[in-house]
């Protein structure tokens, strides 16, 4: 099986990471392509034209920050059911419970190549399980 993941971060520093990590994350599934967008309209209009299977999204962005184009791809059909974890450094219990209650990955920066790898895997074995 391969997937294309979208990332979707401001900082490119912390792209080029998340970009790295996740190709050599040795992944049960073989990623196609990666694309990236710096904040969350951009990776609305990424999710328009590309099919992409997993995303990684930062929370804080300007234009439109990552929950935003979350809400936004839950309220759309053809994108409602792609799996995301948030990459943040938020701290807020409550925010974060809020993340995770929606049914969305969640990984604190600065991250680590293993936790974001068991991450990803969840998250591909979760949608397997809901597909099957």
């Amino acid at each position: 099986m391969k997937i294309n993941v979208l990332i979707v971060e401001d900082d490119p520093a912390m792209r080029v990471l998340l970009k790295s990590t996740v190709l050599s994350a040795d992944l049960d599934v073989e990623v196609a392509e990666i694309f990236e967008a710096e904040n969350g309209k951009e990776g609305l209009e990424v999710l328009e034209k590309e099919k992409v299977d997993m995303m990684l999204v930062d929370i804080y962005m300007p234009i439109m920050d990552g929950l935003e184009m979350l809400d936004y791809a839950r309220d759309h059909k053809e994108m409602a059911d792609i799996p995301a974890i948030v990459v943040s450094s938020e701290n807020n219990e409550d925010r974060i419970d809020a993340i995770l209650r929606q049914g969305l990955g969640f990984v604190h920066k600065p991250l680590t190549h293993l936790l974001l790898k068991d991450k990803i895997s969840e998250m591909i074995n979760m949608k397997n399980s809901d597909a099957g």
